[in-house]
């Protein structure tokens, strides 16, 4: 069995709450990596494992999700969720920062690169929701998310996880049965509910941080549309496609994801 890069898992005191993250590798410049809305840090541990060998990797467990703060008293807006993040990289002094997002966790990098963007060094933004006020709605439904997440609180195998995540392999679904009951049914909702009013666009003309935008090429998250669009509001924004992945990009095709974010 090959040795893991994973370092350890730790709490930090960030933005008022606890936030748990995992790091793995510990050489090279910081990369942070902010999951999607029901994927806790552990299930991206796989990618964390690969962007070792070139980066210091910490994946974190965003408010509601993983062993994070979580409960009805929180906020589950996006600027909480990118103030979070900021807090994180000043808490732990990270400098250089690769900031890397998935779905939730891009529409979340996008607001953090607007709101303070002096300790960045790039963005990476993987099939964000493009959805917002006036706009195309978010392909997924909410009810697979929590009716999902109902059945992992009362215990769940990864053949029951299978209906849901279709393509996965065994191990995949198995760490998604064991984890998807950190993810809290109210935080998912509101994010759910706030993919569809508040809106990514307008930061995007202000990011003065070099990013780069993957798209899946068969989720139906980013059209081509989409596309133009945002190269409009930010010609120097980067546009990079994975083949034959949904959007749930390394989980269909993970060394398309690896050459797409240029990580042998």
């Amino acid at each position: 069995m090959n040795e893991s890069n994973l370092m350890y898992g730790a709490n930090v005191h960030a933005n008022g709450i606890r936030q748990h993250y995992l790091r793995y590798g510990g050489k090279g410049k910081p990369l942070v990596l902010i999951p999607g809305i029901t994927s806790p840090a552990i299930t991206w541990g796989f990618v964390g494992e690969r962007l070792a060998a070139e980066y210091d990797v910490y994946i974190l467990d965003v408010r509601g999700r993983g062993l994070s703060s979580t409960g009805p008293d929180l906020n589950y807006d996006l600027d909480s969720y990118a103030d979070d993040a900021l807090a994180f990289i000043a808490a732990l002094g990270l400098k250089d920062v690769t900031l890397m997002g998935h779905s939730m966790g891009a529409r979340i990098a996008i607001r953090a690169a607007r709101k303070e963007p002096s300790e960045l060094k790039q963005l990476v933004l993987v099939d964000p929701p493009v959805s917002g006020p006036g706009r195309r709605a978010y392909p997924a439904k909410l009810d697979w998310y929590t009716e999902s997440i109902r059945l992992s609180r009362l215990g769940m195998s990864a053949e029951d996880m299978r209906r849901f995540c279709q393509t996965w392999t065994d191990e995949q679904l198995q760490l998604r049965a064991e984890w998807l009951h950190t993810c809290d049914e109210l935080a998912t909702r509101i994010t759910f509910e706030k993919f569809h009013t508040e809106d990514i666009h307008q930061d995007l003309p202000h990011l003065s941080v070099p990013a780069l935008l993957v798209v899946a090429t068969r989720g139906g998250v980013i059209q081509k549309e989409d596309e133009e669009e945002i190269s409009g509001l930010n010609p120097a924004i980067k546009i990079v496609h994975v083949p034959d992945a949904g959007h749930m990009i390394p989980w269909d095709n993970e060394e398309g994801f690896y050459k797409a974010v240029s990580v042998r």
